[in-house]
């Protein structure tokens, strides 16, 4: 077996985000201890840890050049924390999202921690500056946001709060390479980042063709879905501009006028009330039925296109 990576890495929180962790950094060759208040909770993480990562191996999808039994003698349960960040470089907070109960968890971190291990969150939309300010360890502290699945999805949004050193944001950038992710660096602080405000955006416009009767939501998803979604696997927004064009300043010069006529027809926030979320709920049941096993089902059969299909293609397919 190859030797582990140097540093160990501790998961605090063992749910669907922790164990993605997990497996991703154990994909990388580190020690991993995976901490919980709940010894039942790990218990059960890495039984399931231990069933995903062999159903991978099978499939041809196991991250990483070890095998899975390498893989998972990488990863231990801890359940006192003060043990738990003995000898390790990184830390990946992953509790559920709630301020008061992350800035719990830090608060105890940043009273054991020396001044060498990063500490970082995996909250979705709580900024920095609400989490770290007035810790010790402040200049250690990022957040490191994945998109769920994890382990299917690489992008990982690393933003700092305002104290944050440069120095941590490189160590993060460099460690979430070196596990297969794709770090992008927020410059700065603002609500919801950059995912998030984008994702948003899509769902607001979205919504509002809904409501005012311009497609059904079947049709709006199918919109995304065999459209925009198949360029923007590969290319982002604004290549998508430079590439509709002879470049961006001729896609700026041809199309800003028409852009700016259509954006100042967009309405108003939508409330996501009401008649439409009738509408929108009734469509999406044909898909799908909402109870908890018909949910799971489909949500596996996003998973497997993601993980054997789309991330296989996209390895395959490297921007040359």
């Amino acid at each position: 077996m190859a030797s582990p990576a140097a540093g160990d890495v501790l998961i605090v929180g063992s749910g669907l985000v922790g164990r993605s962790w997990a497996m991703l950094f154990a994909s990388g060759g580190f020690r991993v201890k995976l901490y919980d208040i709940e010894p039942r909770q790990i218990t059960g993480a890495l039984e399931n840890i231990r069933k995903e990562m062999k159903s991978l191996q099978q499939s041809g999808s196991l991250k990483g050049s070890l095998s899975a039994e390498e893989q998972l003698s990488l990863i231990s349960s801890c359940t006192n924390l003060a043990e738990a960040v003995e000898g390790v470089v990184h830390i990946q907070e992953c509790v559920p999202e709630n301020l008061d109960l992350k800035r719990k968890i830090f608060a105890q971190l940043d009273s054991i921690v020396d001044d060498r291990v990063v500490l970082s969150s995996s909250s979705s939309c709580l900024l920095p500056s609400k989490l770290f300010t007035g810790l010790a360890h402040v200049k250690q502290c990022i957040v490191a946001h994945p998109v769920n699945p994890p382990y299917y999805i690489p992008l990982v949004e690393l933003v700092p709060h305002p104290e944050t050193s440069p120095a941590t944001v490189d160590r993060t950038h460099a460690l979430m390479r070196k596990i297969g992710q794709s770090p992008v660096r927020v410059l700065k602080e603002i609500d919801g980042f950059v995912l998030n405000r984008l994702q948003y955006a899509i769902i607001s416009e979205a919504w509002r063709l809904v409501e005012e009767g311009i497609v059904s939501p079947s049709d709006l998803d199918l919109v995304m879905s065999d459209g925009l979604g198949m360029r923007y696997a590969f290319i982002g927004p604004l290549e998508t501009m430079h590439l509709n064009a002879e470049g961006m300043l001729s896609y700026s010069d041809r199309y800003s006028e028409g852009m700016k006529r259509v954006l100042k027809s967009f309405g108003s926030i939508p409330e996501f009330s009401g008649a439409t979320v009738e509408k929108v709920n009734q469509a999406m049941c044909k898909k799908g039925p909402a109870d908890p096993e018909h949910l799971a089902a489909r949500r596996e059969w996003r998973d497997e296109c993601l993980k054997r299909e789309l991330a296989k293609l996209k390895r395959q397919m490297q921007p040359q």
